[in-house]
């Protein structure tokens, strides 16, 4: 941003020691307030394909004048710029829309001017009905060459048209009435308006919108480990696991997301759970990259080979999924970059590579990078170079693993090296911290990241930390992934809360994100056991080949069916700025809200996973669009209900062990000409 702009967009900036120009001089319109806007303008806004922009801003200026404005926006690969005229809203806030139909980045700035004409004409008006014909008269023909004006600027027709009125408008003296009939025909002041001077408007900085496809905000994940795929409990293939594949198509899911399919390495590989050392044939932790066999542009052997692995993508095409890679940018000690590169890895004092660790924790087969070494820029394209490999063989969506414990400034040249050319690519933060390093990672470009979620379970935890992400700039390009259980993490809440509590956090996650993800087929069939002294998994998939019975009678498949299922089928589900939350007295219930025009969700989850609970919710019906005075139809879509509500107070009771849950989709009753009601 140049100082010369801010000077003229900030009230009360510090006035310059020389005088201004003239053309300085006759700017009178301030553009404030400028949205969407992240960090003053340092970095995009977020949205995906086909949103409508909607872009607002405040245009001030002195005095009782009529201000115009317009939106110029253009993809950055165009160098041409379109316009959209701003409309007023209130007290001097205005707004316009446009589409966004490509992806990839685009760049929009506000112009602000004060229209003369229609300022003119606003006087006349006052004029005229103030029956003072002689300032009439005179305030006719002041307005001439204001058109004549205008028509300098106006095509050859409109130029036309404008000069005609010009001259009506200086005999105003003779022919009054049709000065006045001129002046205020409606038709000749939109040709008027269209051709604003701009050369007094005020121009301000150019902000920048990134686009994304429609994965990057909604879609339900679903992660599994390729090599427990079989059903003996032996190493799977890509091939074992295109059941899996059939699996999680069957339950409404649109991404399935794989930890590291890279070789693992044999120095300190970890054993079950997390021992240091590993017994004869224990596969070791996929996070531990890279052997004799290749790295992270290869695949373990005994998953498969690239073609496999290419094939397994065409399958999860077919049925309509996307498959997520986990990127770890870390090695294992039999990696070829530590014999090839060791200047990329931080040595101790006696000459080894450091091994990662976050004390007390330590992990011996890993050794992190060093992305400040002397050899940096040579790491950083080998590594970016990784993310450019995997596009290459299909793959448009990575997890990946630990982001915060990399270096900030690499992932912002990552991340737009890899957009520039592939900007469908999708980059999700594993990046359980702290919240303003989440943030920063989410303005550096990753597309969403891992939240707090998973240990938040009160009704004021939620909902002040969902307030946080869709009611203030963080909606703005922050994108939370709602994940009730990782292989990392088992919170507590699913150790002790049995079936209730899973089916609790299912419908929380799914519905208060427009985005979600589980751990499967651990979460599926409700595993709870933890490590001793560990918020882990016992008998962890990350140390071992498990095998999964997936069509177990107990199994929550049929309630994430639906759940999956109601997400996709109601336009609701699919964002989360329109989030509100609702009042209850009992505070064991959360009610909260989303809407999509007509179509209005409501959701009720019963917290006490252990007891009945009841309670009236007091609904804002403004925010649901409800008329207080018409009853209107609540349709339970998890269990079949249907309720007729009426008014803002509504009764509700949940039986956890029944249900923890209930989705409604609201409905208004609409009279027809033949006084016949239905809902809609």
């Amino acid at each position: 941003m140049s100082s010369d702009t801010r000077m003229r967009n900030a009230v009360g900036a510090k006035a310059p020691a020389s005088s201004p120009t003239i053309e300085e001089a006759r700017k009178r319109v301030l553009v404030e307030d400028i949205r969407p806007r992240v960090d003053c303008g340092r970095y995009p806004a977020k949205r995906v394909l086909g949103d409508e922009a909607r872009i607002e801003a405040d245009l001030v200026a002195d005095s009782h004048d009529v201000l115009g404005g317009r939106v110029l926006y253009r993809h950055c690969s165009s160098h041409d710029w379109l316009e959209a005229g701003l409309r007023p809203l209130v007290n001097d806030r205005f707004f316009a829309t446009f589409e966004l139909d490509e992806l990839g980045r685009w760049e929009f700035l506000v112009e602000g001017w004060i229209d003369a004409l229609a300022s003119w004409r606003k006087v006349l008006e006052r004029k005229i009905a103030a029956s003072e014909a002689a300032e009439v008269v005179s305030h006719l023909r002041a307005g001439a060459p204001l058109m004549l004006a205008a028509s300098a600027r106006a095509s050859d027709e409109a130029a036309a048209k404008l000069q005609r009125a010009a001259a009506a408008l200086d005999a105003a003296g003779t022919d009054a009435d049709a000065a006045v009939a001129v002046a205020l025909d409606v038709e000749l002041a939109a040709v008027a308006s269209a051709t604003p001077d701009l050369a007094r408007a005020t121009r301000s900085d150019t902000y920048e919108i990134d686009v994304e496809s429609l994965y990057a905000r909604f879609g339900a994940w679903y992660e599994f480990f390729p090599r427990s795929c079989r059903d003996d409990g032996t190493h799977a293939t890509f091939a074992d696991c295109e059941a899996r594949l059939q699996y999680a198509a069957s339950m409404g899911f649109d991404i399935v997301y794989l930890p590291p399919i890279h070789p693992i390495g044999e120095s300190f590989r970890k054993g079950k759970d997390n021992s240091l050392r590993a017994a004869p044939g224990e596969p070791g932790s996929p996070w531990a990259i890279g052997a004799s066999t290749g790295g992270h542009k290869s695949v373990h052997p005994e998953l498969g080979t690239l073609e496999d692995f290419r094939s397994f993508l065409a399958r999860a095409e077919q049925l309509g999924l996307r498959v997520a890679l986990d990127i770890a940018l870390q090695v294992s000690p039999d990696h070829p970059y530590v014999k090839e590169h060791p200047q990329w890895f931080v040595h101790r004092p006696d000459g080894s590579i450091q091994y990662a660790e976050n004390p007390p924790k330590k992990y011996q087969d890993i050794y992190p990078f060093d992305f400040q070494c002397e050899d940096a820029p040579a790491l950083w394209r080998e590594l970016t170079s990784i993310f450019e490999f995997w596009v290459g063989q299909g793959v448009r969506i990575f997890r990946v693993d630990n982001p915060h414990t990399k270096s900030l400034m690499f992932w912002r040249h990552c991340i737009a090296e890899i957009k520039r050319q592939h900007p469908d690519v999708i980059f999700l933060a594993e990046a359980f911290t702290r919240p303003k390093l989440m943030y920063a990672l989410a303005r550096l470009g990753f597309s969403q990241s891992y939240t707090y979620f998973t240990w938040r379970n009160t009704r004021d935890e939620l909902t002040q930390y969902f307030t946080e992400l869709t009611r203030t700039e963080a909606v703005e390009f922050f994108r939370p992934n709602l994940w009730p259980n990782t292989p990392d993490i088992l919170p507590e809440s699913l150790q002790f809360g049995g079936r209730p509590a899973f089916v609790q956090r299912l419908v929380l996650a799914a519905t208060l994100g427009a985005s979600y993800g589980i751990y499967g087929p651990a979460f599926e069939l409700m595993e709870s056991q933890a490590r001793p002294g560990s918020g882990e998994y016992m008998d962890n998939e990350k140390y071992e080949i498990r095998r999964w019975e997936v069509s177990r009678a107990d199994s929550l498949r049929p309630i994430i069916t639906r759940v999956n299922a109601i997400r996709r089928e109601n336009a609701a589900l699919h964002d989360n700025r329109s989030l509100r939350f609702h009042q209850c007295a009992n505070e064991t219930l959360l009610c909260y809200s989303k809407r999509a025009a007509d179509n209005v969700i409501v959701v009720v989850v019963n917290l006490d996973v252990h007891h009945k609970q009841s309670g009236f919710v007091e609904l804002d019906l403004d925010a649901l669009g409800i008329e207080p005075d018409r009853p209107f139809q609540a349709h339970d879509l998890l269990g079949g209900g249907r309720y007729l509500w009426h008014g803002s107070r509504n009764y509700v009771e949940l039986d956890p062990h029944v249900s923890p849950a209930q989705i409604f989709r609201v409905r208004r009753r609409v009279r027809t000409e033949y006084d016949f009601d239905y809902f809609v």
